[in-house]
């Protein structure tokens, strides 16, 4: 596949059935990977769903029409020079076609402009794929750990604070 057809953008809110859709799928095909369940957003009204829009940005990967996957950016909760991608998710037919990838670029060059200096990538500390795939993208690991919710205990008791430092581009 060629990864040039890829095109990753920012939803708007009025694209809210969009990202339900995607989010859903997320959530019914990789239910350890989120802290929600399907049960919990199956059933939720127009309303959750903008407001969920308008809390972080929603980057989505796109091969033409079709949704390949999707992340969120949102600010750290604990330092404002910070931002933090999570809710990452590859629809299967799109696993290991450079999917993730695009997503994170995308997002760290939004974190770029949007002025923050460090993005955060958490993980638990047995997901050695997700490890590696932030060792890969250039995020370094941390001494920070947190638990992890019951449901990811598979994927070990706590999860690791990766981090990468962004550089503003000085090109523009």
């Amino acid at each position: 596949m060629n990864m040039s057809e890829i095109s990753v953008r920012v939803l708007d809110e009025s694209e809210w059935s969009l990202y339900r859709d995607i989010r859903l799928r997320a959530l019914a095909e990789s239910p350890g990977s989120f802290t929600a369940t399907l049960a919990d957003e199956a059933d939720r009204d127009e309303q959750f769903w903008r407001d969920r829009m308008t809390r972080s940005y929603l980057l989505l990967a796109e091969r033409g029409e079709l949704p390949q996957g999707i992340v969120s950016l949102g600010p750290d909760e604990q330092d404002s020079t910070a931002a933090e991608v999570f809710g990452l998710y590859v629809v299967p037919e799109a696993r290991s076609t450079g999917v993730s990838w695009r997503l994170v670029e995308a997002a760290a060059d939004l974190a770029i402009q949007a002025g923050y200096t460090q993005l955060y990538y958490w993980v638990g500390t047995d997901n050695a794929r997700a490890i590696g795939f932030g060792k890969n993208f250039g995020f370094g690991t941390t001494d920070s750990r947190r638990p992890a919710r019951p449901s990811d205990f598979h994927q070990g008791e706590d999860e690791i604070a990766m981090v990468l430092g962004l550089e503003p581009d000085t090109t523009s």
